[in-house]
């Protein structure tokens, strides 16, 4: 049993009969004890540093089709297995992301009708938190990844979405999105970073997009653009268009392997046929995609806090003094677990997905931290598990993280009750 699930595209695997939910508290506490199983087993894997040589993969994927399925705790063994490697070499995760491919991993998040598996989102934030606890790198490079597809799925013109979804969903190309500067990014600046400017049968791009997940490997970029009189729009950018430039990823604090950074737009034209949404005053609040307001960090500040825990759970079994702040921390986990898929199953607004966020920021710096604590001088060696969780859990005070939250958590760190 483990927390998460999805769909299959055409033959699965004899797990792929979906579990009766009519009664939720079985399958909750059963899913709570998984999860404090496989948190533990995480730790240990990742405790373990893999030889050079070692072979991490050679065996064929099962396809997962529901969030209990015993071939989603079987690729996230997997993945928390192979994820030092990433760190310590700054490689690509591209294994990881063609096991995800052939587990079906990038089919939950769409609908049967456009050939995914169209689990809930609660069945979603179940399997983020899978995989946040396996390999936050992976899981974050995902994230981008399905905030792409979904806007190319979601798109009001063009034919991007019969061209470009059907091999995104079987893996055959990657896509990210470059949208952060219409939200979150730059937002402080008068002048737009990246300018989209009419021209006969389309755009014109001229600028940057600060902050693109994985571009170097992309085949297609889905960017935002501001045109000259104010309104947005949504591209599909080929990476081998003349003009669009991507360098390699910044070094970042954590999650270097990512390849997160800067691309560049030199004159580059955007035919109508490639344009996916508007223009328009908000393009970026309409249809589904990866918005600043979503629970997917969240779901994944939660899986990462529960690898934490589960590391400093297996330590307190060994010392008794580490149990009362181990029970503690589970129990906090527990209940923002709780909180996030009930969220999930209904629709929250905008005020309660932030005041999630908040505490789920809070609870992954805290947890990273104790484990860190529990591990001593080791877990300050920078192969060590809990030195990486803890560099990990201070991405979520910067990723796509709405002001309010920002503020919030800054006068936590500074014990301040006003917000």
């Amino acid at each position: 049993m483990h927390p998460l699930g999805e769909f299959a595209g055409t033959d699965g695997p004899a797990d792929s009969v979906t579990p009766d939910r009519s009664d939720p508290r079985p399958t909750r506490l059963a899913e709570r004890g998984a999860l404090r199983e496989y948190g533990a087993r995480v730790g240990e894997a990742r405790f373990e540093r893999p030889r050079a040589d070692a072979k991490v993969n050679s065996i064929m994927h099962a396809f997962i089709e529901h969030p209990d399925s015993p071939a989603l705790a079987s690729l996230c063994e997997e993945l928390a297995e192979a994820a030092p490697s990433l760190e310590e070499d700054v490689s690509w995760p591209g294994e990881q992301l063609a096991w995800c491919a052939e587990a079906g991993v990038f089919r939950w998040f769409h609908t049967p009708a456009d050939g995914g598996l169209g689990w809930s989102e609660a069945d979603l934030c179940r399997g983020y938190v899978a995989l946040g606890q396996a390999c936050l790198t992976t899981a974050f490079v995902i994230t981008q990844r399905v905030g792409a597809a979904r806007r190319i799925a979601g798109a009001t013109t063009g034919s991007a979405k019969e061209r470009l979804l059907a091999p995104l969903l079987r893996g055959e190309i990657f896509a990210t999105v470059g949208i952060s500067h219409l939200t979150t990014s730059r937002q402080h600046l008068q002048r737009p970073v990246l300018r989209a400017i009419a021209e006969g049968g389309g755009y014109r791009l001229e600028g940057m997009s600060p902050w693109v997940t994985g571009a170097p490997k992309a085949d297609w970029l889905v960017v935002g653009a501001v045109t000259e009189d104010g309104q947005q729009i949504l591209a599909a950018v080929p990476t081998d268009q003349p003009g669009v430039e991507t360098p390699p990823g910044v070094r970042l604090v954590a999650l270097t392997a990512s390849q997160t950074g800067p691309v560049h737009f030199y004159n580059v034209f955007v035919p109508a046929d490639d344009v996916l949404a508007g223009p328009a005053d908000d393009v970026m609040g309409r249809g589904k995609g990866a918005s600043t307001g979503g629970l997917q960090t969240s779901a994944l500040a939660v899986g990462l806090a529960g690898a934490a825990v589960g590391y400093l759970e297996k330590e307190a079994a060994k010392r008794p003094n580490l149990r009362t702040p181990a029970d503690a921390l589970r129990d906090q986990w527990e209940e923002t677990h709780d909180r996030l898929l009930a969220l999930a199953s209904r629709e929250a607004d905008a005020q309660e997905k932030g005041s999630l966020r908040q505490e789920a920021n809070s609870l992954v710096l805290r947890a990273t931290q104790a484990a860190l604590g529990a591990a001593k001088g080791a877990g300050y060696v920078w192969s060590h598990p809990a030195g990486r969780w803890c560099r990990e859990a201070l991405f979520f005070l910067v990723w796509s993280c709405p002001q309010q939250v920002t503020d919030a958590n800054l006068c936590e760190l500074a014990q301040s009750h006003e917000v």
